[in-house]
């Protein structure tokens, strides 16, 4: 028998982003949301040597390698991804893929959680900080924004996000977001934020959109985040091609707006679209009237909720043949 560890965490949306123009000496700030699907779910356990299977092996295989190395752990590890966070569609998959299977090595080595300092070992929270912050404790989340000691952004407010609201996830499978080397000369390329607009934004979100969802106040929520999304959408426009990544997307979220949804928009660089409802119920409405539109365009639609909890680390027993037990 030998000790196995189980780490599963939800994708997160990305809101928006708040200053970009850094005035005050801090820059980016964000608003974002952690989902309960999809979801990364992963297993691990020591080995001869490392290696991984599964979904996005190759990614996982070099986060594996640097980590240890860089923590110094002896001897090798398996780790075996039963699902991940589509790559590249703006859910934060890169981050929550870094952050479980460190939080796996940790685990199995008797070591306590460090997300901020294996955030900056694996290269992740370079802007927004929701990603450590939502890792840690889901829900509705603001962070502070990146400073100059170039330490994760913090998170400064964290709510629990009402139950009974869901959100309609639209993903175009043949459409990847803008990451990597191109996602930073993108950045590089951008206008001038204003300071007002980042004051506009930071108002939004301060003054209506969370304590709106203290409230319950749907509408409001509603409108701040569709407010949001209009300004960086715009202001990221030359950038993706538009205030929206995938044009098909657009037409969905153009059907919904037209339909009198509230909230809705594009998670971080996309393509994913999303739009909020006040019940399940609601969800499923816009499923079914975006459903023609998405279907022809091929696009896949799914209803989720917020997850107002952190990844869930478990540690189980399995046999060396591979049988798990709780």
């Amino acid at each position: 028998m030998q000790n196995a560890v189980r780490v599963a965490v939800g994708a997160r949306l990305h809101l928006g982003f708040l200053d970009l123009n850094g005035g005050l000496g801090r820059r980016f700030g964000s608003i974002g949301l952690a989902l309960d699907a999809p979801e990364t779910v992963l297993r691990g356990s020591r080995a001869a040597a490392n290696s991984v299977i599964g979904d996005q092996a190759e990614r996982a295989l070099g986060l594996l390698e640097r980590l240890a190395r860089h923590l110094g752990l002896p001897g090798g590890h398996r780790i075996e991804i039963e699902h991940a966070i589509p790559e590249h569609a703006g859910l934060g998959s890169g981050t929550q893929l870094a952050l479980a299977i460190a939080a796996t090595l940790r685990r199995l080595h008797g070591l306590g959680l460090d997300v901020e300092a294996d955030a900056l070992v694996l290269d992740r929270a370079a802007r927004s900080g929701l990603g450590t912050g939502l890792f840690l404790h889901g829900g509705l989340a603001l962070d502070g924004g990146r400073g100059p000691e170039g330490r994760p952004a913090p998170i400064i407010a964290r709510l629990p996000f009402p139950e009974d609201w869901h959100i309609l996830l639209i993903f175009d499978p043949e459409h990847e977001g803008i990451h990597g080397a191109e996602e930073n000369s993108a950045f590089n390329s951008l206008p001038e934020f204003s300071a007002a607009l980042a004051g506009h934004l930071c108002r939004l979100a301060v003054m209506q959109a969370m304590p709106a969802a203290v409230e319950r106040d749907f509408s409001a929520f509603g409108r701040a985040v569709t407010e949001i999304q209009r300004h960086v959408g715009d202001h990221f426009s030359a950038a993706q091609g538009g205030r929206f990544a995938s044009r098909h997307v657009a037409a969905v979220l153009k059907l919904l707006a037209e339909n009198g949804v509230e909230g809705y928009g594009q998670s971080s660089w996309g393509p994913t679209g999303f739009a909020f409802a006040a019940s399940r119920a609601e969800a499923r409405r816009l499923q079914d009237l975006a459903a023609g539109g998405a279907a022809a365009r091929g696009l896949k639609l799914q209803i989720v909720k917020a997850r107002n909890i952190g990844a869930a680390i478990s540690e189980q027993m399995r046999t060396k043949q591979g049988a798990r037990h709780g």
